[in-house]
């Protein structure tokens, strides 16, 4: 598994206009407009139809959990199966299961979901090539997590390298490691290097993995949060041009999607959106 391969399946799931009434309680910004956010995600759902061969739409509940539209973080997908993980967010800790539910129905195969008193969430991991998961250490995710990851992945013969976050606005908000950095290629990622931590940048340069640099005023729109759909080609949140034009010069084909009410509400933009569930 990799986060920049062409995607032959992926999982997303369904928005529930009953759990957004919780906005408040989950840190969304305003509150949402039910029908314009699944509308969003329908279109959204359909650019990744266009691209690829099976997306798995999951349409369980999770009761007054707005968050859950986020599929990338309850769960780790591994060439040896789906890790559920243990949310650092208490009002996430229901997904995994329902998650994992679907997944296995899917047939995926399910390991091991992480144990007390680890926490993590998926937008703290990020692999970086097939055997190395970058892990970010912040408010989500916890030291107990990278050692059980650590002790996990061994066996698949993946390295575990662990990085500090930033306090960034504190625990009230979330900030994830692909908050500020996506892969789109074997050597080449976009982000926003001055909230990336010192080691992180040195680790992609002695990979001789180039950063297109996301600007300041493109940050908090997720200029960085990109899904690779395939190596140079991905999917990003409509309204960040100067980032776009910069990917495009990388030679990078860029799809856009309308986020303001599916991405931008929740501060969740399409890698949070979606859970690759194979790569080519």
């Amino acid at each position: 598994m990799n986060a920049y391969g062409e995607i032959q399946r992926i999982y997303v799931r369904a928005p529930d206009a009953e759990a957004m009434t919780s906005w408040k309680a989950y840190g969304w910004h305003t509150e949402p407009d039910a029908a314009a956010t699944v509308a969003e995600h329908d279109a959204f759902v359909d650019i990744l139809r266009g691209s690829i061969p099976d997306v798995v739409v999951g349409r369980t509940k999770v009761p007054g959990d707005p968050d859950a539209i986020y599929a990338y973080d309850p769960v780790l997908v591994t060439d040896d199966g789906v890790i559920p993980l243990r949310p650092g967010k208490d009002g996430r800790r229901g997904e995994p299961a329902i998650v994992t539910q679907e997944l296995g129905a899917a047939g995926c195969a399910i390991l091991p979901q992480l144990e007390e008193p680890a926490t993590a969430e998926g937008g703290d991991m990020l692999l970086l090539d097939p055997r190395t998961l970058l892990v970010g250490i912040g408010y989500r995710t916890n030291e107990a997590a990278i050692e059980q990851l650590r002790s996990r992945l061994a066996q698949q013969a993946i390295e575990v390298v662990a990085f500090d976050l930033p306090h960034f606005h504190g625990p009230a908000e979330c900030l994830h490691l692909m908050s500020f950095i996506s892969m789109l290629d074997t050597d080449l990622a976009v982000g926003y290097e001055p909230m990336m931590p010192v080691r992180l940048v040195q680790s992609l340069a002695a990979r001789g993995v180039q950063v297109v640099e996301v600007p300041e005023e493109e940050f908090l729109t997720m200029g960085p949060n990109v899904l690779a759909l395939g190596p140079r080609k991905a999917l990003a949140v409509d309204g960040n041009p100067v980032t776009r034009a910069r990917m495009e010069a990388a030679g990078v084909e860029v799809l856009t999607y309308r986020g303001a009410h599916v991405s931008l509400n929740g501060d969740g933009g399409p890698t949070c959106l979606t859970r690759p569930l194979a790569r080519a």
